[in-house]
């Protein structure tokens, strides 16, 4: 049975500045049922600590980034008085960045070190100024209780031991006051830090409210919910009230970036309810997303997305006629490199998949050494500059209402189309440089005229 209380996330956003600070902490205090708040980096922070993860760096560079990150934290800091709690956690948390900082990161584990420095940081400055608005407040580390594997840059949680830790050692704090935490990282078996890829604290958030049995996640970002498009595409686009799970998985998804792909998972599995807003205007309303009976359904298409620097990995043999076994050899080795694959279409001879390449990843997600692998049983060709364009919504089909598409498709072109598998998504891959605008033929054909 989950309990009457609230996880509350803020995003890089949301807790850039000590105003956008501010802000947050009165929609906390605000809500008695908030107990545990996960913070992400400060805007601005991770993408320095991106940079200073790469090799080659001259040192002028790499203090610059250095510099960087330490002016936005202290630019926060000219505004508030630490205590001494707070203040003594803060210095150690910042000389370890600038030590570690000072040297190029060598392996994965070092990097995860490295990148976890944002919300480490701005978890001690968020928690002062909850305590300056008369909230009890502590600060806490997530990595005590958010226990994964040891696949550094994209760390799979462990759920059976997050709850044992959750359970015994972050729940028995709720009752006296409110806990901050951090988003986005977590530990492995061995202690070392570990992190979710980028983006991952709207998915720690939902992970502590699995382990913690919370009732509801509240997302708060820098717009009013889920919109049917990007509305920086679209001035039509609107705010989608309600989303079942599986409408909201898709989106997140196929790229629509304000919320983690896999925030669902644990919210979905554990009913969480999961609320989206945005913390410059918590009066604005939001987007629901939750399990809905069927009668409630609303069916058809609801948004469109897109997801740009796309790949499409095409592997051809003739040995794959009449013959089994060779998808399952593909696959076998994608599986081997923790290679995430999105679309899949195949013919008598081929097999072709589109994997994200996003370009702020930690890792890049085609291994050179899992593409020799495959060309050793088959032709391997890679294509890139592609953006993938998706349909959502629920039972979506290509009846005579969606006959339209077709027509509205008819002026680009398609590099490949994906549909039946779910009927909550219909996907095709256009060129990168056509994308937003199929995004913005579409939205306007089926989601503002009607169909």
């Amino acid at each position: 049975m989950n309990q009457e209380f609230t996880v509350a996330k803020f995003g890089g956003t949301s807790v850039a500045d000590h105003a956008a600070m501010n802000r947050c902490a009165d929609i906390i205090a605000s809500d008695p049922q908030v107990r545990i708040v996960v913070v992400s980096a400060s805007a601005g922070v991770t993408n320095h600590l991106v940079a200073l993860c790469q090799t080659g760096l001259s040192s002028e560079e790499r203090q610059a980034h250095i510099d960087g990150v330490i002016a936005i934290q202290l630019n926060i800091l000219e505004c508030l008085s630490l205590d001494a709690d707070l203040a003594h956690g803060f210095d150690v948390t910042l000389n370890d960045f600038k030590n570690t900082a000072l040297h190029a990161a060598q392996t994965n584990a070092q990097r995860d070190e490295l990148l976890s420095f944002g919300e480490r940081l701005s978890s001690y400055l968020f928690t002062q100024v909850l305590r300056d608005k008369g909230v009890r407040s502590a600060r806490f580390d997530v990595r005590s209780v958010l226990k994964t594997d040891s696949q550094f840059g994209k760390a799979q949680p462990e759920i059976a031991q997050t709850k044992a830790r959750a359970t015994a050692e972050l729940v028995p704090l709720l009752s006296e006051q409110v806990v901050v935490t951090q988003g986005f990282i977590g530990s492995d078996e061995y202690g070392e830090t570990t992190t979710l890829g980028r983006g991952g604290s709207d998915y720690s958030a939902a992970l502590l409210a699995e382990a913690c049995g919370a009732s509801n996640i509240h997302i708060w970002t820098d717009v009013i919910g889920i919109y049917s498009t990007d509305p920086r595409l679209c001035n039509k686009a609107k705010p989608i009230a309600h989303l079942t799970f599986d409408e909201a998985a898709e989106m997140a998804t196929f790229g629509a970036k304000v919320l983690h792909p896999a925030t669902i998972l644990p919210a979905a599995r554990s009913g969480i309810g999961v609320f989206v807003g945005s913390s410059q205007d918590p009066q604005g309303g939001g987007t629901w997303i939750e399990k809905v009976p069927s009668k409630e359904l609303i069916t058809g298409v609801r948004a469109v997305t897109q997801r740009k620097n796309q790949l499409l990995l095409t592997l051809k043999s003739p040995e794959m006629l009449l013959a089994s076994g060779f998808l399952a050899r593909v696959f076998t080795i994608l599986s081997e490199y923790k290679i995430s694959v999105d679309l899949v279409t195949t013919s008598e001879i081929s097999v072709a998949v589109t994997l994200d390449n996003a370009p702020n990843a930690s890792r890049p997600e085609l291994d050179q050494e899992a593409l020799e692998r495959l060309a050793e049983f088959c032709h391997v060709s890679v294509e890139t500059n592609l953006a993938l364009v998706a349909l959502i919504g629920s039972e979506i089909q290509l009846r005579q209402s969606e006959l339209n598409l077709m027509r509205v498709l008819s002026g680009f072109d398609i590099r490949l189309i994906c549909h039946g598998a779910s009927k909550h998504n219909l996907c095709f891959l256009v060129e990168q440089s056509q994308s937003d605008r199929v995004v913005q033929a579409i939205h306007q054909q089926l989601l503002e005229q009607g169909r």
